[in-house]
């Protein structure tokens, strides 16, 4: 069970805020949800409160589990999927785990491939957003500005 204020991660829309529990009437039956508030475009969501499992919400990250994005974007990149096509639905299926860990695997791998070989447009896309949900989680957890947040996640990224 979350509480209003607690700071959540939506998979695939990134982090947010609970600003209030509400009951709504849908298709004739009445339900809880939480009401979201997603750091990333200031989108509102709706999540019932009996489908947070399923739909993958959690608690935002600790410190420690910060400290490990961090390593994780400094390590040498996977080796990579020629097959552009599996490649998008590995790195999907990173993404929709909901694991900061995974996200922040994606968002290395497609950052240094850009830098080798470039990217299609949707892997652009795919880094645009994969990115936008790390920076709104680890800016959450950190509890600092963003463009610093960033400089310390990304600070040693290009290096290895």
């Amino acid at each position: 069970m979350f509480f209003v204020g607690e700071k959540v991660v939506y998979p695939v829309h990134g982090a947010g805020i609970i600003e209030c529990i509400e009951q709504q009437e849908v298709l004739g039956t009445y339900r809880s949800y939480y009401v979201l508030r997603l750091y990333v475009g200031d989108m509102r969501v709706l999540v019932p409160v009996d489908g947070v499992e399923r739909v993958g919400m959690r608690r935002i990250c600790n410190a420690d589990k910060l400290n490990e994005v961090r390593l994780i974007l400094n390590e040498a990149p996977s080796p990579w999927e020629d097959n552009w096509n599996r490649r998008y639905r590995l790195n999907m299926d990173k993404i929709k785990s909901g694991d900061i860990c995974q996200l922040a695997e994606v968002v290395r791998n497609l950052m240094r491939r850009d830098l080798v070989k470039g990217l299609s447009t949707g892997e652009k896309k795919m880094l645009d957003n994969a990115r936008k949900i790390l920076m709104s989680e680890a800016t959450l957890a950190a509890g600092d500005e963003p463009k610093r947040v960033e400089e310390q996640l990304f600070a040693g990224l290009f290096e290895v």
